[in-house]
């Protein structure tokens, strides 16, 4: 096996390490010697891939989020044209793949509050996520109001995710997914008005 290859494996087993310790015990139990511990890999193979292990954190985040993407995009895609069923397969498919594995949901919505760089890519992740379904909610370049209601609409899903995946809110996936499809498809109901300013007449 050539030499790149060997440490594009040993990067992987690292990352899938850092996906289990990251997602179920949590940011503070994710160290370079956990990792490697559960990787079976010398510490060494570890900064070969790794400056430190901020940046695996940030990997490991980055890859779910490439995964949700992927899997999204192709759900969406096979949901055709029509604009209510695109809504309900992104929903879908979201909830689909963090309730699949629950890591995924920790990585993606709960570790690292705290944690500068992590904070900064899920902030431009959440940026990345609210101007597509603004897009997709306004059918055209969204203004002002679809991007306040999508970003409002992102966060509020994140922390339903969290709670539902959490047991607070005792449903099934489907009335999870009919739920929070009706939410978003409001936000086409009410992007356009949130951009006319108030009227201050009164």
């Amino acid at each position: 096996m050539p030499a790149a290859d060997r440490v594009a494996e040993r990067r992987s087993l690292l990352l899938d390490a850092g996906l289990e310790l990251l997602g179920t015990q949590g940011l503070a139990a994710t160290t370079v010697r956990g990792v490697c511990a559960t990787a079976r890999l010398n510490a060494r193979y570890f900064y070969e891939s790794f400056d430190d292990i901020g940046a695996l954190v940030v990997a490991v985040f980055d890859r779910v989020v490439a995964e949700l993407h992927t899997t999204v995009d192709a759900a969406v895609a096979a949901a055709g044209d029509d604009p209510v069923a695109r809504v309900r397969a992104t929903v879908a498919s979201t909830a689909e793949f963090v309730d699949s594995d629950r890591r995924r949901a920790r990585v993606l919505y709960v570790e690292g509050r705290g944690h500068e760089r992590l904070q900064r890519r899920r902030r431009e992740s959440s940026s990345d996520i609210a101007g597509l379904i603004a897009l997709e909610a306004a059918g055209k370049e969204p203004g002002s109001g679809h991007r306040i209601a999508a970003a409002f609409l992102v966060g509020g899903f994140s922390e339903l995710l969290t709670r539902w995946i959490d047991g607070e809110i005792p449903v099934d996936r489907d009335q999870l997914v009919h739920a929070a499809t009706e939410l978003f498809l409001a936000l086409g109901r009410v992007g356009g008005r949130l951009a006319t300013p108030p009227d201050r007449s009164g």
